[in-house]
This record gives C-alpha cells, sequence and structure tokens, in this order.
C-alpha cells in the first residue's frame, strides 16, 4: 500500500516519455541503489485491477491525473518512470507506470501487451539502478513474469566489469493459482535465456563438446531427464554419413546430444525435436563473406532452442514424453574438408550429392530426423534450424517460417505461437521444390538446381528423411513433420519489449507451450 506522497521530477520532460523506452528520464536519488515497481495501465487511463489494488485511491487517481497531464495514452510500450522522495512506507523509491494498450483487446494480444510493458519497464528501472523490482501480474501473471526476466537479460558473462543484475520477484498477495502460473512464466523466460546464452557465447568458448556439457550441467538438477552424449563411434556406428561429411572438415570433436524426458508413466508414442547444431558455420570451402562472420557463432540456435525447450518442460513437468536430437560439429574447412561435387549416404542409404559446403544444416539434420523417426517411432517430429538466408529475405526478424505437410501440426504450432507471442508463418511444401533437388549423380543434390525459394526447396530434401522403417509394420505410420526455419528470428538488432538486442532463443517459449498442448496440460 502506498500512504506516502510521490513527487514527479523533471516534469517538463516527463511528456517526451512516449516511446518504447523509458530512455531521456532524469532522476535524482538519495541511495546508490533503490527498491522499485512495476505497474500497468490501459488506453482507457485505468490502471489494471492488481495495480489499483495495490495502490491506494487517493494515490491511483493523482496517477491517472498526472498521465492526462502527460498527454500519455496507455498504449502498448508506453512508459514512464516517477520517483518518491520518502520510501519510508511504501517501500518503492520508483515505479514504472507501462502502458498495456486496450483494456478489451483478446487474451493473446494483452498477455503480449504484458510482456512488453513489463520489460520495458524492468529494463527502465534497472537503468536507474533499482536494486530490487517488484512487478504487478496485470491480471496476466505468466505473461509479466516472462516479460520480466526476458526483458532483463543480459549477456555480459565475458566482461570483466559486470553490470549488478536487480532482483526480479512478483508483489505480494497472489492467489496460489496465479502464484503457480506465475512461476511457469518464469520458467519459460529462464529457459529461453538459457538459450540466449548458449547461441551467444563465442565459437572458441561454445564447441560442441562445450556444448554438450553445458546440456549435461544444466539438465542434470531435472527429474525425469536422461542425456546421452555420444561421438564419432555413435555417428559411425549408425552410418551418418551426411552428418560426417560436415563434421570432418573441423578439428573440432563432432558430439551428437540425445535428451529423454519421461513425463508421462505410460507407453504413449514420444514427441520429438530435433535442432540444427552448427556451433560455428564458415560456409566450409564454399566459404561465407567476411562481414558478419561472426554473428555465426548462432547458426546453433535452433540446437538451443530445443535444448532449452527440454529444460522448460522438465522445469514445470509436463506430463508428456518427449525425445530430443543435436547433432553438433562446426563447419570448417581443413585439408579433410567436403568439397563441392563430393557424394556421401545418409542413415537412411540415400546418396547425397554436396553442391555448396555452405548447406550443411540439412545434411547434418537429415541423419538426426532419420535417428529418432526410427529409434523412437514419434507421433510427430518438429526440427529447429538457423537453415536459409531465403527466410531472412522472407520473413525478416519477426516470423518464423514453419513448414509442414501436417494441418493438424500446424494449428499446434500457430495456436502455440498466438499464446507465447512469437510469430510464425505457415510456407508451402510444394512437390516442385523438390523436383528441383534431384541431381545427375545421386538420389539427392543439397542445393536446387534454379534460383529462388531456397527455403522451400531445403525444407523439401529433409521431408526426404522422415520416413520410418517402423513405418513397414501394419498399424504404424510415419510421424507428423513440420520444419522450422528461424534464420530470421535467430536475433535482433534492438531492444523493445521483452526483446533484448543480440541472440534472442526464439522459439523456446513456443517449443513448450506446443509441448504442454500435447500434454493435454494447457490451462
Amino acid at each position: 500500500m502506498f500512504i506516502s506522497k510521490f513527487k514527479f521530477i523533471n516534469q517538463s520532460k516527463l511528456a517526451n516519455i512516449t516511446s518504447k523506452s523509458c530512455t531521456g528520464l532524469r532522476f535524482y536519488s538519495s541511495s546508490s541503489r533503490t527498491n522499485g515497481l512495476v505497474v500497468g495501465y490501459y488506453s482507457n487511463l485505468q490502471l489494471s485491477k492488481t495495480s489499483s489494488n495495490l495502490i491506494q485511491n487517493t494515490f491511483a487517481k493523482s496517477i491517472i491525473e498526472e498521465i492526462k497531464a502527460r498527454d500519455l495514452k496507455g498504449k502498448s510500450g508506453e512508459c514512464h518512470v516517477t520517483f518518491e522522495r520518502s520510501a519510508d512506507n511504501s517501500g518503492f523509491r520508483q515505479i514504472a507506470f507501462v502502458g498495456l494498450g486496450k483494456h478489451d483487446a483478446d487474451q493473446n494480444e494483452l498477455s503480449e501487451n504484458v510482456r512488453n510493458a513489463v520489460g520495458n519497464g524492468v529494463r527502465a528501472l534497472e537503468e536507474r539502478k533499482v536494486s530490487v523490482i517488484e512487478v504487478d501480474s496485470m491480471s496476466h501473471p505468466q505473461a509479466a513474469a516472462e516479460g520480466a526476466f526476458l526483458g532483463a537479460y543480459k549477456y555480459d558473462t565475458l566482461k570483466t566489469k559486470k553490470t549488478t543484475p536487480a532482483i526480479i520477484k512478483h508483489t505480494s498477495g497472489l492467489s496460489e493459482n496465479d502464484l503457480e502460473k506465475w512461476n511457469i512464466g518464469k520458467a519459460y523466460a529462464e529457459s529461453q535465456n538459457w538459450a540466449r546464452d548458449l547461441a551467444s557465447t563465442p565459437a572458441n568458448l561454445m564447441t560442441p563438446t562445450i556444448f554438450a556439457e553445458e546440456v549435461v550441467r544444466e539438465l542434470s538438477q531435472f527429474d525425469n531427464v536422461i542425456v546421452n552424449v555420444y561421438g564419432k563411434e555413435f555417428a559411425e556406428k549408425h552410418k551418418m554419413g551426411l552428418f560426417m561429411s560436415v563434421a570432418q572438415g573441423s578439428d573440432q570433436p563432432l558430439k551428437f546430444v540425445e535428451i529423454i524426458y519421461k513425463g508421462n508413466s505410460s507407453q504413449d508414442r514420444p514427441v520429438a525435436l530435433v535442432g540444427k547444431g552448427i556451433t560455428f558455420d564458415s560456409g566450409g570451402i564454399s566459404i561465407k563473406p567476411a562481414k558478419g562472420m561472426d554473428s555465426m557463432k548462432g547458426d546453433m540456435g535452433g540446437g538451443a532452442s530445443v535444448v532449452a525447450a527440454m529444460r522448460g518442460i522438465a522445469a514445470i513437468k509436463a506430463p508428456v514424453n518427449v525425445v530430443c536430437c543435436v547433432p553438433l560439429t562446426e563447419n570448417m574447412l581443413n585439408g579433410s574438408a567436403a568439397k563441392p561435387g563430393d557424394v556421401f549416404y545418409g542413415m537412411n542409404g540415400k546418396s547425397v550429392e554436396v553442391l555448396n559446403t555452405d548447406a550443411e544444416g540439412r545434411l547434418v539434420l537429415a541423419d538426426a530426423l532419420t535417428y529418432v523417426v526410427d529409434t523412437y517411432n514419434p507421433t510427430s517430429v518438429i526440427d529447429v534450424a538457423t537453415l536459409t538466408g531465403a527466410m531472412v529475405v522472407a520473413l525478416g526478424e519477426t516470423y518464423s517460417g514453419v513448414f509442414t505437410p501436417a494441418a493438424d501440426l500446424w494449428k499446434r504450432i500457430e495456436e502455440a505461437s498466438l499464446v507465447t507471442g512469437d510469430s510464425v508463418w505457415r510456407m508451402p511444401t510444394h512437390p516442385a521444390y523438390l523436383k528441383v533437388m534431384e541431381s545427375r549423380v545421386a538420389d539427392l543434390a543439397n542445393i536446387g538446381s534454379v534460383n529462388g525459394a531456397g527455403s522451400a526447396t531445403a525444407a523439401m530434401f529433409l521431408s526426404q528423411f522422415i520416413g520410418s522403417k517402423s513405418s513397414e509394420t501394419p498399424g504404424v505410420s510415419d510421424p507428423m513433420w513440420a520444419h522450422m526455419d528461424i534464420a530470421g528470428t535467430m536475433d535482433t538488432g534492438s531492444s523493445s519489449g521483452h526483446q533484448v538486442r543480440g541472440m534472442t532463443g526464439r522459439p523456446t517459449r513456443t517449443l513448450i507451450e506446443l509441448l504442454r498442448g500435447f500434454s493435454g496440460s494447457k490451462h
């Protein structure tokens, strides 16, 4: 409860604070580290119900009057900070008031507005040296938690002078149900932040071996999770010639990470995730341009997001069985590297002519897909990869592209995406795109014979590695399959809302939500 008086400072400048961040606001404090609060208000200039309950009616009224005087509109992302001279009674020295947009928007839009609002508010308070930040649930506790922990993310692990992160917590008085939702949101966000960490780490500090070690370390804290890490002998045993053809160009040994989560005691067929794990992509002999090559430390963003999703479902104890595979290697160019025109065999026996060594992601995924389908006979398989530059051209950094011939699986992915605010767009899977992947000397080529539709042709290449040996058994069918191309969404150039400049960790939360949907445990 707030019973002391608040004073707005720099009032002449406050009218300009209507952007998606609170930059430009100056403040004066008697303490270098203070406590803060994030509360929200709608475009009708009413505080959210839970925010209003936190504040005395008289103070709430004065805040609304101040908002009106400063011509603030309550738009989504709007943010301004107030400063209290004395925190003796309330405990808060600074309060970030954040816009939530229309109060009557649909629930998914409101949830995303809360995420963005809280992300902006938390970041604004952290910039002002606030040491403890309490976040009002704004009637959407899961979204508020996601926005808080995602928005506060920083990757400063390698800096000698690190910032001291604020302690983030929910306000007191949450119901048991709302507290559970807050904790689920926190698990979603912490899992995505782990994916951000993995993808942000420089390639010399995130080799295939180190990636595998990080997965073992992180997932060891959870029950019902088994992590197996295999080396070259495993790949040779399973005749993963496509995977090994990429790895042979690197001095770093390949690794194959297999994660098994058993959240359902029944013998139901699992859902499978497969992630591209190229820990650095030089392009190989078909070398990439030097400009921007440093970002290729994030070419294992697909692998990072699927292992992070496994962390998420383990953290919330989702009652679903899931297996996850990540083939890990660098794409480099030593004397043993694959050359354009070389032919290699996949685990399923198909021969592939490598016309471009920079189209390597589909090669490592192909063998991983064959392995997970033949070994586990899953009901559905979702692979995630930073696969093609064509996807960046098509959808930019807003949408992840989804290729699937299965209408039911697309519906599940789309619904999960709407809940998380992590946008996806369905892309075509037409047989014509497979036709251009024919080779004159092998079963398939790893790039198309015509220009254009590079993302679609890559997806159709992968479709040739979904067939299962078990599908020959009566009553057993091939799994539903979807390919997510996240080349455009792997990173972002600016910070806004719950997004922070750099590697995004997308689509971790959508994958967690999708898997919860398979379990039937959703809300």
